[in-house]
């Protein structure tokens, strides 16, 4: 058995280093197929000879491949440390450069979406595998500028909206925390800090949100003024200028998923919060503290301290997928072998966790920090899920290998739930299995109920700052969120006001959370699925990872036989969660 150390990944895959001549020969061997591309241009018409077509589309995909590479690149190594600035500036160069070439190439989707629908019939039906990708340009025809503008807006990402979100990244990034552990200050990272978010002590877990909200605090106007400026961008452009119905509707189109379904999904998941007032109410009754804080909602049940080993955990990881298919699992080994995962914890490293898909003949890039934690150890898993995604779809082009939002999170999350029932299984210990059924639960109200309602937030502070509303109004508005969602289940405090500028993917990607309540729950009634059809279950679950983003997720869906407009099917995600919580509240609580 492979013992897989934790350790710092290898890019080598990519290039060897920033100025080295690989990285000269990947800019001047682009620049070679732009010009090339843009030579096509007066070839351009209705009457387009169909081979030629293909060739076109065979020509961009190598570009959007090489272009990816050196963007990747930048990125990761930006990753790596958050404060470098070599990387910092490499990132800069490669986000500039993607937005030059995206616009000498602008030329060939803006002909494409002019096209009368005829004519674009005809191609698209002999275009392959990239038939989806031309679809899904087409529904932005009715949002697409001249082509000048549209150069413009390239130009003005970069140092607009591009520039927000890097300046917010190196801006908390940098932030360390100071928190007492057995008597000794320590300044740590934030995903250190988060760690104590389950610590058994409700003084530690108070004192560690308040020092979380204490440093970001101390930002908040400029945070603030950050998150507006990226907002009145995304109306600007999105709603002023493309005419959108709404600044979601930007995201649900990119998502090929209708307005209404995405407004069916929010409500169910309205509807069904009292699921989770119930949760929390159950979780006081265990923790003997009468009623939760806000601080308390991911507290332990039990006061285990048990930690894994990264080695162990690969092992346990790897195993889980194995015994559910060999594919998987040989899938996900990859990245490990490969050293494509960066595990270790360090200042300056990006918080969080990520997969990055470059480009469907390169293995994805993992990223965590790994402590040790069960939590850390699902963590590994969902993202080693996003890996086994993209690897399963490689074999799709460039523009069709990556899954649409909404199905996203479906390898992911059900990565998460083999591990969880791997570990229930394989650790006879009462208490660690009360704490992955809680866990289980606390990571259901983190992925559905909280992202819903951090989009119904966001539909409303983007409404608030088309108002003129000041950062101090949208605080106000975030706190009537919590006190809509948590009703009168727990005790919430004041100072989770300004949680919502600590939320970085409302910063990267507005309106992109509502795909993990989508995911989750598309995922607990596939689960649910598995467990009554066993084997016989895994090859069409592998169909829809395979398919990765060659289609829409509602047809990819339906040849699965799930239905997205019914509220039925999203109601049965919330049925398997009350199965999970009668459960816990059939287990007799100790006095």
């Amino acid at each position: 058995m492979t013992k897989y150390e934790q350790e710092p990944w290898s890019l080598e895959d990519l290039f060897p280093g920033f100025d080295t001549p690989e990285v000269q020969q990947a800019k001047e061997q682009m620049e070679g197929l732009v010009k090339s591309f843009e030579e096509i241009r007066p070839n351009l018409s209705p009457d387009l000879d169909e081979a030629d077509f293909i060739e076109i589309l065979r020509s961009y995909d190598a570009l959007v491949r090489l272009i990816s590479r050196l963007g990747a690149y930048g990125f990761l190594r930006f990753t790596e440390d958050t404060q470098d600035q070599q990387s910092q500036t490499f990132q800069a160069q490669m986000q500039q450069l993607a937005a030059e070439v995206d616009n000498r190439t602008l030329f060939f989707s803006l002909w494409w979406k002019s096209l009368d629908d005829g004519p674009a019939k005809r191609l698209m039906d002999v275009s392959g595998e990239f038939r989806y990708w031309l679809e899904a340009l087409r529904l932005q025809k009715p949002y697409t500028l001249s082509e000048p503008e549209e150069k413009v807006i390239n130009l003005k990402d970069v140092n607009g909206p591009s520039a927000l979100v890097t300046l917010y990244d190196s801006i908390t990034n940098r932030y360390t925390f100071k928190i007492e552990v057995d008597g000794e200050v320590k300044d740590v990272t934030r995903g250190e800090l988060q760690v104590y978010y389950r610590d058994p002590n409700p003084d530690v877990r108070k004192a560690v949100y308040q020092e979380l909200h204490r440093v970001y605090e101390q930002d908040l106007p400029i945070l603030g003024q950050i998150y507006q400026y990226r907002v009145r961008d995304w109306r600007s452009e999105c709603i002023d200028l493309r005419n959108y119905a709404s600044p979601i509707s930007v995201r649900n189109i990119s998502n090929h998923v209708p307005d209404e379904v995405v407004d069916l999904l929010l409500d169910v998941c309205q509807v069904n919060a009292g699921l989770f007032h119930r949760y929390f109410k159950l979780k006081a009754r265990w923790t003997k503290m009468g009623s939760l804080r806000r601080y308390d909602i991911y507290a332990p049940v039990v006061t285990t301290d048990k930690t894994y080993p990264f080695p162990d955990t690969a092992h346990m990881v790897l195993e889980s997928f194995r015994q559910f298919n060999p594919q998987v699992a040989d899938l996900a080994q990859r990245v490990l072998d490969e050293h494509h995962l960066d595990g270790e914890v360090r200042k300056g490293k990006l918080g969080g966790a990520f997969c990055l898909t470059v480009e469907p003949s390169l293995t994805p890039w993992v990223l965590q920090s790994f402590q040790g934690r069960p939590d850390d150890m699902a963590t590994l898993a969902h993202e080693l899920g996003h890996a086994i995604h993209s690897m399963l779809a490689q074999h799709h082009t460039a523009l069709t290998q990556s899954a649409s939002l909404p199905l996203a999170e479906t390898a992911s999350t059900f990565s998460e739930m083999l591990l969880v029932d791997h570990l229930m299984a394989e650790d006879p210990d009462p208490e660690v299995q009360r704490d992955l059924l809680f866990r289980q639960m606390d990571d259901a109200y983190a992925t559905i109920m909280r992202q819903a309602y951090f989009a119904s937030f966001e539909r409303t502070a983007h409404k608030m700052i088309d108002d003129g509303a000041a950062v101090d109004d949208i605080s106000a508005a975030y706190l009537k969120n919590l006190e809509e969602q948590f009703g009168d289940s727990l005790d919430l405090s004041d100072d989770f006001r300004l949680e919502w500028v600590e939320i970085p993917h409302i910063y990267h990607f507005p309106f992109y959370v509502y795909a993990y309540a989508f995911g989750q729950l598309l995922v607990l009634s596939l689960y649910k699925q598995y467990l009554q059809e066993g084997e016989a279950f895994v090859p069409g679950y592998l169909e829809i990872l395979a398919a990765g983003g060659s289609d829409s997720p509602a047809r990819i869906l339906d040849r699965a036989g799930i239905d997205i407009r019914s509220a039925d099917f999203w109601h049965g995600g919330f049925d398997v969660l009350k199965t999970a919580l009668a459960r816990l509240e059939a287990i007799e609580i100790p006095r």
